[in-house]
């Protein structure tokens, strides 16, 4: 491994956030590293990140690289998050949280579906902050895990059930008046 790319490495993984970052868009970041020195580094810096000694690691999901918290960080982050107000979340945590909402029981992969964005890391923040809950799996190919809003989701929203959802078709024209007004 080139100690001169860790660093580097780390800042542009940082910088991708939840988007992650391409073999591609690295080579193109790095024009004077060969393909094989990255992977090489990449992988190096892999195994390191699942030393204890780090609270989050480095993945390859679908030719993918980000950096994500470890599994034994999600108690703390829960606690963070359920300190935080709902109006810290962002719109894009709004956006998956009302996906959920209306179209429960539902994948990660229909929520992207939805979106057209990957949605992993807002779906971990979601679960970390309590608003949504696995709540079985699909018998589609990888069995993928269906979501579906917490009790904490309703209290949140001081809602008694999802038939006080606001009707979308409903919303969509409120919207539009707010709008042109």
């Amino acid at each position: 491994m080139h100690e001169h790319l860790k660093p580097i490495l780390e800042g542009l993984l940082f910088l991708s956030g939840d988007e992650g970052i391409t073999m591609e868009q690295l080579l193109d970041c790095l024009e004077e590293v060969s393909k094989e020195e990255l992977e090489e580094t990449l992988d190096t810096m892999m195994k390191a990140y699942l030393e204890n000694t780090h609270g989050i690691e480095l993945v390859r999901f679908g030719g993918v690289y980000k950096f994500v918290s470890k599994e034994s960080i999600h108690p703390y982050a829960q606690r963070l998050f359920s300190s935080t107000k709902m109006s810290t979340l962002s719109s894009a945590a709004l956006e998956t949280l009302a996906i959920v909402a209306y179209k429960q029981p539902i994948t990660r992969v229909e929520i992207e579906e939805i979106r057209g964005v990957n949605c992993d890391m807002m779906v971990r923040k979601l679960l970390a902050r309590n608003l949504i809950k696995e709540c079985g799996r699909t018998d589609a190919p990888g069995r993928p895990f269906l979501y579906e809003v917490t009790e904490e989701f309703m209290d949140t929203f001081k809602l008694e059930s999802l038939k006080e959802l606001p009707d979308l078709l409903e919303f969509k024209e409120e919207r539009d008046e707010e709008l042109f007004e």
